[in-house]
């Protein structure tokens, strides 16, 4: 009925006319999806595909298309479906930002739809009737993004939705899982999480979805209804008044005494109240970690009751799960008010077991410390700042610190109370535990600009206290600490430089301490001090700055590598601790290469071949501490943008020499070995095989098959497998790989299911690549002993489940086994006739017309790899797809076309391999082009599949390589095409 109306519709109207219409639709909708607030990159790639459908209408209208109903309708569908998406953009220029963040998914949901539509009514122009094949191919190209567009939610989208349902499914969330959804949406949709703007947000969330119930379905009605009843629980929406006003009325409400807890609250197993309660079958409740290690015992009945148990499942009990919540929640609050009386300002035990107990609950939840503020404790605790007691005092800043952490509006209720400031300043100069968070108290004082400022200049008048100022430096305010350690005397730099060295910092102050504060050119004229103990301060404080990858370019880029290499050469016997430290920011130096900022700015640590040799050859002259360092050093240097230069260099040494003996060390205390395994790892990466046949034996080769077998370290193992897959491909290596058991390795290795970590992928990937030189096609007795290993089979899993990079090393070993095969099959036994009566014919391959097994003849189809293989073929890896069609395509090769093309199409390969002809690689291009002119040979092939072909092989005639033009034209003439276009080709 419907394309009835559009026929009838788009019949009344001009063909350029209806191209106009629909041109200006596309625009339109082009304009409002350029408008939007939300989905706004999604709306973004509707567009480019709008964009490109603007100019395919343009040159449409110009080349004298063929006026059909098949190319109006196509123009209808068009026109109708950019109006429906021009609606829905115009909606999400418009609506309450909540509501489309709540909604994105049906959005997009309504966007990919119409997105296919569109792909549909572009499938209507006839494109056999243009005469522009570049135009031919832009619309196939277009209709086929069209369908394969998809459109999602971004992950911090997924995450609030996420959240949303949990809250309504679980329906007894608490004020802080609401609170929390609250500052997620602020941040998503880019307002202030402040109360007064989230209320006026969700209000007119509230007056849209009042205007959208006659448009919406009950079920959607209901739900939005119970996301705005879940947001309202929040106390985002409320001002500090308001919550302390709806605190003090729960209070009121509650009394004095403690609720005693229920005896159902208790689990039997444990007699502990319940954190996670769990029902069984036998109806009766235990916590979950208790029934579960029950269970896990091999028990099968009810605890409680001995009864044999139907089934094992756990059924969460949330009636009781919320009523233990409630419970808890309201013996806190009891609790909370209980405790106040309590700390009046005297020195006796009954207040510091109160504090203690007040402290627990503020560090246990926002909320509490929420209702701690409510009820008037910042008063009393600025108070006990002046009791003689220090434990006391102590308790009391801890407190004020986890609420000053919380709110400006409790920063400046601490700062505004009577001799708050001249309490805390008091307590700065006292015990180290105290002064420590009095001085994060000051820091934390108020957001209010002249309170802040206050506090700074009182921390700066105290810094004359050298352990005040390391204090401060503990809290995180380092300018007393940076200023003595550039202008102090050398005692007290000493003292600066040895704080840098023991405090522990995140990521973010040791990146201050470096670029913002200046403390590296100071550390660095330590680092040149005449004084023994001045450079060893100033080198373990680099130690610890340089663990950060821009600080350790920093200090590249300001000259700390002179001064360093200078100790490490010259210091050997006067401080060989100290040339351990050294060596450890070298380390940490060198990995700071890898860094992306080294890239643009091709920072290498070692300029000469010089400087190479001399660091190299400290491995045989030093300690395990520094030959461990220093192997990590080049195994860094190896990896970065310098890394080709730098692994050439150490092969013309006697790297590998040093580097296989190393590897035969069995130290697992300073793991040398490991270092070394990984560097001789990085010089097989690239390297020549003559590098590497003077050193490497059948005694090196069994060493690193022994690491693999016996060590416990993953990133170790995967190196050594790593140099096995790297070893020269020469008979010799290959015989004494499989004479020292490198198959058995292997296959463990690969089988082995305990292993699941990154190295352990790679260690895969490295494991199927070394198996490719025991599967060449040229030694058939290599081959035997792999299939007769049980191969084959680990190859065809590989494929279904390795890494991109694992199925290209997988499809290889399978391809040269194929290739095999026919050689390999036995023949079928001729039968005589009068048995033939009497007896079942043998059937042999489908392929190969023999007798075919795996261990036998290597028959990819006895060993179910041919499904594999084709899936394998979409995958995203270029290399695992041409592997794959290399595999597939030996089973068309010579007499066995027709065969092998049966096989091929009953698994469905040959739609694969058209869509290969569209691949970004030339290569696979060609091999997809070269199979499918043997396929079409075949006249039921290229009855069945020509029309699929077709576009993709004219798409080559226009981009393709001269040569591959020619085999395009030759195919196109066996599809009959040639004749009708040939005055293109």
């Amino acid at each position: 009925m419907e394309k009835d109306v559009i026929t009838t519709s788009t019949s009344m109207v001009s063909l350029p006319e209806l191209f106009s219409q629909t041109t200006f639709a596309v625009l339109d909708c082009i304009h409002a999806a350029k408008a939007v607030i939300a989905q706004t990159k999604n709306f973004e790639r509707f567009s480019n595909f709008m964009e490109k459908i603007t100019l395919i209408l343009k040159e449409l209208s110009k080349s004298n298309a063929n006026d059909s109903e098949s190319l109006r309708n196509g123009l209808a569908i068009l026109n109708v479906e950019v109006k429906v998406v021009k609606q829905l953009a115009d909606e999400c220029g418009t609506r309450n930002k909540v509501y489309l963040l709540i909604n994105c998914r049906k959005i997009l949901k309504q966007l990919e739809n119409s997105t296919k539509e569109i792909s549909q009514a572009l499938k209507f122009i006839p494109l056999a009737s243009l005469d522009d094949l570049r135009t031919i191919n832009k619309v196939t190209r277009l209709c086929k993004d069209l369908v394969e567009a998809e459109y999602s939610p971004c992950t911090g989208e997924t995450t609030i939705l996420e959240k949303i349902e949990s809250g309504l499914r679980e329906r007894n969330v608490d004020r802080c899982f609401v609170n929390d959804l609250f500052v997620l949406i602020a941040e998503r949709i880019g307002i202030p999480s402040e109360h007064l703007a989230m209320k006026k947000e969700l209000e007119e969330l509230k007056a849209d979805i009042r205007g959208s119930k006659p448009r919406i379905s009950m079920t959607e009605a209901r739900r939005m209804e119970q996301i705005i009843e879940l947001l309202e629980m929040g106390d985002v929406m409320a001002s500090s008044e308001e919550k302390a006003k709806r605190y003090q009325l729960e209070r009121d409400s509650l009394g004095t005494q403690p609720f005693l807890a229920l005896q159902s609250f208790y689990c039997p197993i444990t007699m502990d109240i319940m954190v996670d309660p769990v029902e069984i079958s036998s109806g009766r409740t235990f916590e979950r970690s208790a029934i579960e290690r029950w269970f896990a015992d091999g028990n099968k009945v009810c605890p409680s009751t001995s009864i044999q148990l139907d089934s094992l499942v756990l059924q969460p009990n949330k009636t009781l799960r919320q009523t233990i919540e409630e419970w808890k929640y309201r013996n806190k609050m009891i609790t909370i008010v209980s405790i106040k009386p309590k700390l009046k300002p005297n020195d006796g035990q009954e207040v510091l077991q109160s504090l203690s107990e007040l402290q627990d609950l503020c560090t246990e939840r926002e909320l509490h410390r929420e209702w701690v503020t409510f009820e008037g404790y910042i008063p009393i605790l600025i108070g006990l700042l002046r009791v003689k007691n220090g434990e006391i005092r102590t308790q009391a800043l801890a407190i004020l610190c986890l609420l000053a952490g919380d709110s400006h509006e409790n920063r400046e209720r601490i700062a505004k109370e009577d001799y708050a400031l001249e309490s805390i300043v008091k307590s700065v100069a006292r015990q180290i535990k105290e002064s420590k968070l009095a001085i994060e108290l000051l820091l934390l004082s108020s957001d209010d600009a002249q309170a802040s400022r206050a506090s700074r200049e009182l921390l700066d008048n105290l810094s004359f206290l050298d352990q005040t100022v390391i204090e401060m430096a503990k809290a995180n305010f380092f300018k007393p600490l940076l200023h003595l350690l550039s202008w102090g005397p050398d005692n007290v730099r000493l003292l600066m430089a040895k704080t840098l060295s023991e405090i522990e910092f995140t990521d973010h102050h040791k990146l201050s301490l470096v670029k913002d504060g200046g403390a590296l050119g100071p550390l660095l004229q330590l680092l040149s001090h005449d004084n023994l103990g001045m450079k060893t301060v100033a080198v373990k404080a680099l130690k610890n700055l340089s663990s950060l990858p821009q600080n350790g370019l920093q200090m590249i880029k300001e000259g700390a590598l002179g001064p360093l290499f200078d100790i490490l050469y010259r210091h050997s016997l006067s401080s060989p601790s100290l040339r351990e430290q050294v060596a450890v920011v070298i380390m940490h130096l060198a990995k700071s290469t890898n860094a992306p900022a080294s890239d643009d700015e091709q920072i290498s640590l070692l300029e000469s071949d010089e400087d190479i040799f001399k660091l190299f050859s400290l491995i045989s002259f030093t300690g395990p501490d520094i030959q461990r360092n220093i192997l990590e050093a080049f195994c860094a240097m190896c990896q970065s943008s310098s890394g080709p230069d730098i692994r050439a260099k150490l092969r013309q040494l006697p790297a590998v020499q040093v580097l296989v003996q190393l590897c035969e060390i069995n130290n697992q205390t300073v793991r040398v070995r490991t270092s070394a395994v990984k560097l001789f790892y990085c010089l097989t990466v690239d390297g020549d095989d003559i590098s590497f046949q003077d050193h490497v034996g059948q005694r090196c080769i069994q060493t690193l098959l022994k690491i693999i077998n016996s060590s416990t370290d993953e990133e170790e193992i995967s190196a050594a497998m790593g140099i096995i897959s790297n070893l020269p491909n020469t008979i010799q290596i290959t015989q004494w790989l499989l004479d020292s058991g490198a198959l058995d390795t292997i296959f463990s290795f690969i089988t082995d299911g305990n292993r699941n970590t990154s190295n352990k992928k790679l260690g895969i990937e490295d494991a199927a690549r070394a198996l490719r030189r025991f599967t060449v096609s040229t030694n058939k007795e290599w081959q035997r002993k792999v299939a007769e290993a049980g191969f084959i089979q680990v190859l065809v899993q590989l494929l279904v489940s390795g890494t991109s990079l694992t199925k290209h090393y997988a499809a290889i070993s399978l391809k040269q086994f194929s290739e095999s095969s026919a050689s390999m099959s036995q023949p079928l036994k001729k039968t005589r006739a009068f048995i033939c009566c009497f007896a079942a014919s043998e059937t042999g391959c489908q392929v190969h017309q023999g007798i075919c097994t795996v261990e036998s003849s290597f028959c990819i189809l006895e060993a179910n790899a041919v499904d594999p293989l084709v899936r394998t073929l979409e995958d995203g890896d270029l290399g695992a797809r041409e592997a794959s069609l290399d595999a597939l395509l030996t089973l068309i090769d010579n007499e066995r076309l027709q065969s092998g093309c049966k096989v091929l199409d009953k698994v469905n390969a040959i739609p694969p391999i058209i869509k290969l002809l569209s691949s970004t690689s030339n290569n696979l291009q060609e091999k997809a082009l070269g199979a499918l002119e043997r396929i079409f040979r075949l006249p039921e092939m290229k009855q069945r599949y020509a029309t699929l072909a077709q576009m993709p092989i004219v798409d080559i005639t226009q981009r393709g390589s001269s040569g591959m033009k020619s085999m395009a034209a030759k195919v196109l003439a066996q599809l009959n095409v040639l004749g009708e276009q040939s005055s293109y080709f």
